[in-house]
């Protein structure tokens, strides 16, 4: 795949400015990309302080960020370990980044994939047992901003993101919904992926049959039909995943 670090934001709510910032950066782009493996010590808080030219309460904060991430464990008298990845944060977004820095955003995108394909009708299927009359009414506006914006990239993917969000919300499932925060910024990166492949081949935004497709998910939850608003949020899934390899293989082919 193509590298896509670049159309990924920092999304965790964590600041990534400043001196503090500078530390969460670095240390956690080191632990994802492998220089400090699992069971390593990071370096002691003087050690870090001097190679960052940071306060001791900057590298403090740091380290209370990367352990909310999952990524290290902080023990007294004994020092900042870094955890097994099968502990790390998995839904988070600069997580997901880091992966993409440092030339391992193939494995974590194919897996963000898959997770997809398999939660994602589930929420629909909640949601059609479950929606209450705002739930519907958040998934129907959605949906018609998406028809009136097809022909508009980023009012589209707003539009698109919340439409998903939406249904998420609708599952009413405290952890689905939880996901769903981590879809919305993969979606983002979808968009701004196939964004510069339009823009390398001039050609216009056309997100019509998309707009249709995610109607018929509406409709399903709308009528209660569990079944048909999983079926029918696989096929929005899956159209969603080969516009991204697609898009993904032409950047690889423009930079050869």
């Amino acid at each position: 795949m193509a590298d896509f670090a670049a159309d990924l934001d920092s999304g965790s709510g964590y600041s990534m400015r400043g001196l503090q910032g500078r530390v969460i950066e670095a240390l956690g782009a080191d632990i994802v990309g492998g220089r400090y493996l699992p069971g390593d010590l990071l370096p002691k808080e003087a050690e870090l302080t001097e190679q960052y030219g940071v306060s001791r309460t900057s590298v403090r904060e740091a380290m209370k960020v990367l352990a909310a991430k999952g990524l290290v464990e902080i023990r007294q008298k004994i020092g900042t370990r870094v955890r097994d990845p099968h502990l790390w944060s998995v839904f988070d977004s600069d997580i997901l980044r880091w992966y993409a820095m440092q030339g391992r955003g193939d494995e974590i995108m194919r897996d963000l994939i898959e997770l997809r394909q398999i939660l994602e009708p589930a929420a629909a299927r909640l949601a059609a047992g479950r929606s209450s009359m705002t739930d519907l009414r958040r998934i129907e506006l959605a949906h018609l901003s998406m028809v009136q914006n097809a022909h508009d990239n980023n009012r589209y993917a707003q539009s698109d993101v919340e439409f998903h969000m939406a249904v998420y919300g609708a599952s009413h499932n405290a952890l689905l919904q939880r996901f769903g925060q981590l879809v919305a910024d993969f979606m983002q990166l979808t968009f701004n992926v196939q964004q510069r492949v339009r823009a390398h081949d001039d050609a216009d935004v056309d997100f019509t049959d998309d707009a249709s497709s995610h109607g018929d998910v509406y409709n399903a939850i709308n009528r209660g039909d569990a079944a048909a608003a999983a079926t029918t949020m696989l096929d929005v899934v899956l159209d969603g995943k080969s516009a991204l390899i697609e898009a993904l293989a032409h950047l690889d082919r423009t930079a050869d």
